[in-house]
C-alpha cells in the first residue's frame, strides 16, 4: 500500500493546491443523505437474511474448516434497490478453550471482524491465525471473520488490464529518470486509468473509502452483531477511523495497527509523498543491519559499502537480467517489500550475496516472474488500490507538479520515490469525480475507547500517523513498539504488544495513558552461500 507518513520535510514541498488542480470533489454525504439511509436499509436487508455459511471458493485455497458465505451490498448506496455487489465473508467459530486453562470454557465476545489494509488486499485467510499460539487466546473468545471488499476477488473483482500485462520485467528503476523515462511512464498510467474506466464502466466511481466503510456496517449486521469489533491493520485503519465517524454508536471494540494519517490534506497525494521519504530511513536500517553482518554476507561492514554492493548489483541486472526476468525494478521491489518487513531481511541479503558471487537462482526465486495465478491476483489487488486512492481524493492532474515535487524528494529518498510515483500516477489521468475525504473527529463519550499500535519506524504508515489518529478519537489510547519499523505489530512477537491487545479486546481493558513497548529482535543472519 501507499499510505501515511510523517509530515516532516517532505511536507515543506511546494505543492499546488489540489483542489484547483484535480476533478470536482464531491461532498462528504449529510447523516441524513441518501447515502445514509441507503445503508440503513442495505444494513436491515442484511441483518434480516444473516450469511448462509458454506464451502468456500476453491480459486481462494481456503481450509476445509473454514466457511464462507456472501453478504449483499449496494454498488451505490443512493440507489440501495440498484445493482448488488456480493462480498465474500470467511469464517471460524470461537474455540472457547483457554490455552492456559484447558479446563475453563471461555465464553463467547461474537465477530471479530479484520481488513488487512492495501487498499485491495482480502481477509478471507485472517481466520486462520487462531491457530497462531499468539492469537489462541483471542481466537478463544471471538469468531474471526475476514472478508473480500469490494473489488477484491471473488467479491465483483475489478481489473484495470491484462494480467497478463501487468507484470513488465525485467525493469530499469532509474533514482533520477530521464526526460524520457518520465514520458514513457506517465503514457502507461494514462493508458491504465482508462483501461480501469473502460473495463469498469459506470460503475468505477463507487469504490472508494467511503463504501468500503458502509460496507462494514452492512457485514456487521449481516453477521448479527449489535456493535462492530473490528481490526484493521494499514489501509484498514483508515476505513476503521470512517467507520468510527460515521457510525460511533456502532462501534464495540476497534483496534488500528500501524496507522494511515487520516487528516483530509494527506489524503492520498501528501501521504505517499511522505512515506517515500520514510522508507528511505528504513532503508538506511536495512543497510545497517546487513553491515553490522558483514562476516556472514560480505556485502561491506559500512551502509555505504552496502549500498555499493546494491547499486553494482543494480548495474549489472541492467545489462544482463537474472533468469532473463529480474531487472534493476524487480530488485528494487524485492527489496523494496523488507522495508515492510523485518523477517525479510536475512532472506534478500542472503540473495543479494550469492548473486554478487555468481549465484542469482535465490534472487530469481525471491524477485522473479510471478505464475499466471499469482498475476491475476496482483493486477486484481492494484486495481481495486488504484481504484479507491484515486476516487478517495483529490490528486494534481498536471504532471509538472508530480515532477518538481518527487525530483525535489528524489535528492534525499531516492529508493523508493519514482517507484511510488509509477503506482500512483495513474490518478492524475482519473476519468470519474473524487469523493472528499471525511475529517473524521469524534468528541468525548460518542465513541467506546479504542486501541492504537504502532511501530516507532514503520515506512508505509509512518508514525506521525498513529500521533494525528490519537489526537482525533478520543478517548483512544497509542501503544508505540519503540524503535522497530515492521509493518503490523499486533499478534507478532512482540509479547508486550500482544498483552496490550489482549487485554483490550478479551477485557476492554486499556492502558490509562499512551504507552510503550521495547523492541522485538532484530532478525538473526541466515547463513550465506
Amino acid at each position: 500500500m501507499r499510505a501515511a507518513a510523517l509530515y516532516s520535510a517532505a511536507g515543506s514541498l511546494l505543492l499546488t493546491t489540489l483542489a484547483t488542480t484535480a476533478p470536482a470533489q464531491a461532498a462528504p454525504p449529510a447523516p441524513g443523505s441518501a447515502e445514509a439511509r441507503g445503508t440503513a436499509v442495505a444494513a436491515g436487508r442484511a441483518a434480516a437474511a444473516g450469511i448462509a455459511f458454506g464451502d468456500c471458493p476453491k480459486a481462494e485455497d481456503l481450509p476445509g474448516g473454514m466457511r464462507c458465505g456472501t453478504v449483499r451490498v449496494p454498488l451505490d448506496y443512493a440507489h440501495p434497490d440498484g445493482k448488488q455487489l456480493r462480498l465474500t465473508v470467511s469464517r471460524v467459530r470461537a474455540t472457547h478453550k483457554d490455552p492456559r486453562n484447558p479446563k475453563r470454557k471461555v465464553p463467547g465476545q461474537g465477530a471479530l471482524l479484520y481488513n488487512p489494509g492495501g487498499p485491495g488486499g482480502s481477509g478471507l485467510h485472517f481466520p486462520l491465525v487462531g491457530m497462531v499460539p499468539a492469537w489462541k487466546r483471542i481466537a478463544g473468545a471471538y469468531d474471526l471473520v475476514g472478508y473480500a471488499p469490494r473489488g477484491v476477488a471473488p467479491s465483483a473483482p475489478l481489473s484495470c488490464q491484462d494480467p497478463g500485462d501487468f507484470f513488465k520485467g525485467p525493469r530499469p528503476a532509474p533514482t533520477q529518470p530521464s526526460d524520457a523515462d518520465k514520458k514513457e511512464r506517465a503514457a502507461e498510467a494514462e493508458a491504465y486509468a482508462r483501461g480501469c474506466a473502460e473495463r469498469a464502466g459506470e460503475s468505477l466511481r463507487h469504490y472508494h473509502s467511503l463504501n468500503n466503510a458502509r460496507d462494514l456496517e452492512v457485514v456487521r449486521a449481516a453477521l448479527g452483531e449489535e456493535r462492530l469489533s473490528f481490526m484493521g491493520a494499514s489501509y484498514g485503519t483508515y476505513l476503521g477511523a470512517l467507520y468510527a465517524e460515521l457510525f460511533p454508536a456502532r462501534v464495540r471494540r476497534m483496534v488500528f495497527d500501524s496507522v494511515v494519517n487520516p487528516d483530509p490534506a494527506m489524503v492520498w497525494y501528501r501521504n505517499n509523498l511522505e512515506q517515500s521519504e520514510a522508507f528511505e530511513d528504513r532503508w538506511d536500517d536495512f543497510k545497517e543491519w546487513i553491515a553490522g553482518h558483514d562476516a556472514v554476507y560480505g556485502l561491506g561492514d559500512t551502509p555505504r559499502q552496502v549500498q555499493n554492493s546494491y547499486e553494482e548489483a543494480s548495474e549489472r541486472l541492467a545489462a544482463e537480467p537474472a533468469g532473463g526476468t529480474v531487472g534493476p525494478a524487480q530488485l528494487q521491489g524485492a527489496f523494496l517489500r523488507a522495508g515492510y518487513y523485518d523477517d525479510y531481511w536475512p532472506r534478500r541479503a542472503e540473495a543479494l550475496s550469492a548473486y554478487l558471487k555468481g549465484d542469482p537462482q535465490p534472487l530469481v526465486d525471491q524477485a522473479g516472474t510471478r505464475t499466471a495465478k499469482g498475476a491475476k491476483g496482483a493486477e486484481n489487488a492494484n486495481a481495486v488500490y488504484t481504484a479507491v486512492e484515486c476516487n478517495d481524493a483529490a490528486w494534481p492532474t498536471d504532471f509538472e507538479v508530480w515532477d518538481r515535487d518527487n525530483t525535489r524528494l528524489a535528492r534525499r529518498a531516492p529508493f523508493e520515490t519514482w517507484d511510488n510515483v509509477w503506482t500512483n500516477l495513474p490518478c492524475a489521468y482519473w476519468r470519474v469525480p473524487r469523493q472528499r475525504p471525511l475529517d473524521v473527529r469524534t468528541v468525548p463519550g460518542e465513541l467506546p475507547p479504542t486501541l492504537i499500535l504502532a511501530a516507532e519506524r514503520d515506512a508505509a504508515t509512518p508514525y506521525e500517523g498513529a500521533l494525528e489518529l490519537r489526537r482525533r478519537l478520543s478517548g483512544s489510547v497509542l501503544v508505540t513498539e519503540r524503535d522497530a519499523g515492521t509493518h503490523g505489530v499486533a499478534g507478532g512477537p512482540n509479547a508486550c504488544v500482544n498483552g496490550h491487545l489482549e487485554a483490550y479486546l478479551l477485557q476492554g481493558r486499556l492502558p490509562a495513558r499512551n504507552t510503550s513497548c521495547a523492541p522485538r529482535p532484530e532478525p538473526e543472519p541466515s547463513p550465506a552461500p
